[in-house]
């Protein structure tokens, strides 16, 4: 069996910033015509989205997908609330972790899977200020120390 291509739409890389993500589940998205159309344009933001469980099912919220130009009157509210499609026990187990203190469920990146779309939903806990200094420093530890070396091999 041939092995499914991915393709990347769109990272929520202001996640990765804010949060720690302990676990990723990987679940599927309802979606309209039109909304995938503009997905393939790339046209979609995740900045500020995140997910929410009610009655025995997931949603996603604040996802801006823009309306599809060629569209017109089928096209969707771009700031709808749209439904993650994953089996029960996985959203019963997700429902049990976020009622732990200070878990969240946030979308990190949106992608196709062969020709279906699929959401990467991480478990996250918030960042304090002090581990969003740390993480910049890290960073530009190891930004320094590349540079440096870069330079040495050059000389």
């Amino acid at each position: 069996m041939a092995k499914e291509s991915t393709k990347t739409i769109a990272q929520n890389k202001k996640a990765y910033h804010d949060y720690f993500v302990t676990e990723t589940i990987e679940a599927g998205i309802e979606l309209c015509g039109t909304e995938v159309k503009s997905l393939r344009e790339g046209r979609v933001n995740l900045k500020d989205s995140w997910c929410s469980i009610t009655n025995g099912e997931i949603f996603i919220n604040g996802m801006h997908i823009s309306p599809y130009e060629q569209g017109n009157i089928f096209n969707k509210d771009p700031l709808r609330v749209r439904k993650l499609l994953m089996h029960k026990r996985e959203i019963m187990r997700l429902f049990g972790t976020v009622k732990q203190d200070g878990f969240s469920l946030v979308p990190l990146s949106l992608y196709f899977k062969g020709s279906r779309v699929k959401v990467s939903v991480g478990v996250c806990k918030g960042k304090k200020l002090y581990d969003k200094r740390a993480d910049m420093a890290a960073k530009a530890a190891k930004r320094d120390i590349e540079r440096a070396m870069k330079d040495k091999g050059h000389y």
